[in-house]
């Protein structure tokens, strides 16, 4: 639903210093815009002529993509507000029930579900212990179990279901590559299956970019920042004037296999002394702070080469051990700054979100291109 507003707008169809424009063959375009801003404005809603005025649309034009919302049940009036002169003007507001997406995290050891409303607010969620090594079947299987009974538990239109796994994968075919630890993996038509199994609409995206979405859609920034997530693995969600960059084969952000150490130890992509390697073995011995300085390191290495302005961390590690995290990042980048003879300037902290960052990331890979957050 992201037209590219024809030199209008910001290009990814963003309805925050974006224009709209009156041609009918950008009309999915214009209405992701206004769907955008009442899902921002919430319960208090907005009336047509604030959306005519935020968006550059005509007043004429505005009327018709709302006469066309309510009719998909999207948007309802929420009372009046006072006008400055003449009748009180009708209020708008986004229907939030009209619509659900489930969000799945498969992760190397465990299942995180939630089923989503169209402003992400999670209204149910299911967790279950899962390997995903037992083998593509197996994991198809569990995966779409725990999905039937979300929705067992929850009565609403379906959207579809986003997936989140550790890559490296295709996304835009849904076929998933060597994931790190589990080569058997390679060359699975995971959206193809799960699709068939439960007949709905199915993404597939790295649980990093999914994470990463998540904040970009929280934040309604244009900026760029890098989330970091260590867990079972280690990788990193990037995001560039507000969208998602997940590369020409889906493989930015395999941030933990740049290789800090030459002669360092195996890592489980098969090379020597990576981030990744490292990081986790620092934590499987109880030294906390040497991971922190080894993820502060990869941290440095992006802020140098891609001039990122914040770094966001995430994971269970980071989450069990916030403050050291932050701490241990925040002084390699102060460190890195130093060096060039900058003042510190890239602020760190813990990404929101928790434990259910990833799987409300993975919602909103359907979420998302609603409100003109299609991004590629």
């Amino acid at each position: 639903m992201n037209g590219n507003g024809n030199g209008t707008g910001n290009g990814n169809g963003r309805a925050a210093g974006a224009t709209g424009v009156n041609l009918l063959a950008l009309r999915s375009h214009n209405g992701a815009l206004v769907l955008d801003l009442l899902r921002t404005a919430g319960a208090a809603g907005i009336s047509r002529l604030e959306l005519a005025d935020r968006t550059g649309l005509t007043p004429q034009a505005v009327s018709k993509i709302i006469a066309r919302l309510r009719v998909d049940g999207l948007v309802t009036e929420a009372g009046y507000r006072a006008s400055t002169g003449g009748k009180p003007r009708t209020v708008l507001r986004l229907v939030p029930d009209a619509g659900h997406a489930v969000g799945l995290h498969l992760d190397r050891d465990a299942l995180t579900a939630v089923v989503c409303d169209l402003t992400g607010t999670v209204v149910g969620e299911r967790r279950a212990p899962l390997y995903l090594g037992a083998g593509a079947d197996a994991v198809v299987e569990s995966a779409a179990r725990e999905v039937e009974a979300l929705l067992a538990e929850e009565d609403a239109p379906l959207l579809g279901v986003g997936v989140a796994l550790p890559g490296p994968l295709d996304h835009l075919h849904g076929v998933l590559h060597r994931v790190t630890g589990f080569p058997e993996w390679e060359g699975f038509p995971l959206r193809a299956a799960l699709a068939r199994r439960l007949r709905t609409s199915v993404v597939v995206d790295k649980d990093t970019n999914a994470a990463a979405l998540r904040l970009a859609v929280a934040l309604g920034t244009h900026g760029s920042f890098a989330y970091i997530h260590l867990g079972t693995g280690l990788g990193a969600g990037l995001v560039f004037g507000g969208a998602v960059h997940r590369g020409a084969r889906t493989r930015a952000g395999e941030f933990g296999h740049q290789i800090v150490q030459l002669d360092g130890p195996p890592c489980s992509c098969g090379n020597r002394g990576c981030i990744e390697a490292l990081c986790l073995a620092a934590v499987a011995r109880g030294d906390v702070e040497e991971a922190a300085r080894v993820l502060g390191a990869g941290a440095a290495n992006l802020v140098g080469l891609l001039d990122i302005e914040l770094v966001l961390l995430g994971g269970r590690t980071v989450e069990e051990h916030p403050d050291v995290f932050v701490r241990g990042v925040g002084a390699m980048l102060d460190e890195w700054a130093r060096l060039q003879g900058e003042e510190p300037y890239v602020p760190v902290r813990v990404a929101s979100g928790g434990s259910l960052g990833v799987a409300e990331g993975a919602a909103q890979l359907l979420l998302a291109p609603l409100f003109g957050r299609a991004d590629g």
